[in-house]
């Protein structure tokens, strides 16, 4: 078993780095996920920089040892990293996909997954299923991330999308658990408490997440105080059994673990390793929200691999944990 199996990393630079080869050879490697803008320059001249290049790059990241699955944020409007001002497909945002039939939005969605899947890429970290309870929540709301307030419309956007993703063989995750739209402050930022998410909510993740290709879900670093006061979701076995035990075989993994609102209550090793011990399949660890050196990064592998060797119910968990990365691979 190597504890990188359970690693989402990014990098900077249009080319695998030397360091990433060495950790992948050494500890193997679950994921990469891909940026287009470096939010450490402020500018776009990260991962992607234009078509042919990107397909050169998946190229390059599938022949790691492991052969590692890529990641992108391709949500539409604001946020997704293939920009038509790159040569990319252009795609609205999820609340303008929401606003029109589906008549209107299979075409987008179609042209979008394959040109994600002939990329190269494997997941697309979409479709945001939040309800959008606070318009003006500005991580979410605010950038039109949400699809719609209204559970019937959340479940056709993402029938299509997932319809589209099927016939392309594109995987898709379905983020955040348990539901972001009530949240006042951006998690990127700050610490984010949220109440108890309606059942509506909760069933968006439960319904879709078995239906929709690569049967994932991005869980938030949100606190539920009636859930666990003390921990955010994303390492709480209060808060991840029930989903666990609903879903067994789907996918769970983490929000962006550098992002100031979790950093703030945890550090990252130890938010990591709580993280994998509640239930977590797979940790994007992007570097992009700040930078982390590859040494940073293999005394945390060797940290958890030490663990490994001592901590038996935190193997067999890491264990049940690669089965399910591996069985999303080729």
């Amino acid at each position: 078993m190597g504890v990188g199996s359970q690693f989402i990393l990014g990098f900077h630079g249009a080319t695998v780095p030397l360091w990433l080869r060495r950790f992948a050879s050494q500890f193997g490697l679950g994921g990469v996920v891909l940026f287009d803008y470096d939010c450490q320059s402020k500018t776009y001249d990260n991962n992607i920089q234009a078509p042919a290049q990107l397909r050169a790059l998946c190229s390059e990241i599938h022949a790691l040892p492991g052969r590692p699955l890529i990641f992108i944020d391709q949500e539409g409007g604001k946020v997704r990293r293939l920009k038509d001002s790159r040569g990319f497909r252009l795609l609205p945002s999820a609340k303008a996909l929401g606003a029109m039939s589906s008549d209107e939005r299979l075409p987008l969605l179609t042209a979008a997954c394959e040109e994600m899947s002939d990329l190269g890429i494997d997941f697309d970290l979409a479709p945001v299923v939040d309800l959008d309870i606070n318009p003006n929540s500005p991580g979410l709301g605010a950038a039109e991330r949400c699809i719609s307030a209204d559970p019937e419309t959340v479940h056709g956007l993402v029938a299509d999308f997932a319809d589209a993703a099927r016939v392309a063989g594109l995987m898709l995750c379905l983020k955040h658990y348990p539901g972001l739209g009530s949240a006042r402050v951006d998690s990127h930022l700050d610490l984010t408490v949220i109440d108890v998410p309606s059942a509506d909510q909760l069933a968006l993740f439960y319904d879709l997440a078995p239906v929709v290709p690569g049967d994932a879900i991005l869980v938030s670093h949100a606190i539920v105080p009636s859930w666990d006061k003390d921990r955010p979701v994303c390492m709480s076995p209060v808060a991840l059994d029930p989903l666990r035990e609903r879903l067994p075989d789907t996918l769970l993994i983490s929000d962006d673990m550098q992002m100031q609102g979790l950093l703030k209550a945890r550090s990252l090793p130890e938010a990591c390793g709580d993280a994998l011990a509640a239930g977590l399949d797979m940790l994007i660890i992007g570097g992009n929200i700040s930078r982390i050196s590859p040494e940073e990064l293999a005394s945390l592998a060797t940290d958890l691999e030490r663990r490994l060797t001592t901590d038996r119910a935190f193997a067999e968990t890491l264990r049940i944990a690669e089965r399910r990365v591996n069985a999303r691979k080729p």
